[in-house]
């Protein structure tokens, strides 16, 4: 077992990655090395993500369960958190807490940007963008469910504990 759990240089060096566009963004094009899933971790993502110049990493989105994190291994581009910019480049770090902002990261320098993303893989997750009015609810194992934010109610239940 313990085989598997090590990747060395020259074997990560040596894979292509897998291209993704993001199922709401065109424009969010990365490739990824899913090497925490090579190492055979089930409850975090560690994935070794290069940004094409001009792409950047996802739609502008908030995780309400989850937390996530980036550092920037080379390139430079810019951070969106909530209606923030900040300029980022090489040995960076950005860190992303549960219920926190909507955030993006896009690559504005003129070379690749390579970054390592780490992110929670919770049972359930809630992740909203705002952009597109979507919420997308996430289930292990199930498939995802994705609704219009103004057709999110709450509800007012009876108290349970009468």
């Amino acid at each position: 077992m313990g085989q598997k759990q090590i990747l060395t240089r020259t074997q990560i060096a040596k894979m292509s990655g897998h291209e993704n566009t993001h199922f709401l963004n065109p424009r969010a094009k990365r490739v990824t090395k899913p090497l925490g899933d090579l190492g055979g971790l089930q409850h975090l993502g560690f994935h070794l993500t290069t940004l094409p110049v001009g792409s950047v990493a996802s739609e502008f989105h908030r995780h309400v369960c989850a937390e996530e994190c980036v550092y920037i291994i080379a390139g430079n581009g810019t951070a969106r958190i909530g209606p923030d910019m900040f300029e980022v480049e090489a040995g960076d770090f950005i860190a992303y807490p549960a219920d926190g902002e909507a955030h993006e990261l896009r690559n504005t320098g003129s070379s690749p940007m390579t970054c390592i993303v780490v992110g929670q893989r919770l049972d359930c997750d809630v992740v909203d963008y705002p952009e597109q009015n979507k919420r997308l609810y996430r289930y292990a194992g199930k498939a995802d469910d994705l609704v219009d934010i103004a057709a999110v109610c709450r509800p007012i239940l009876p108290d349970k504990r009468r």
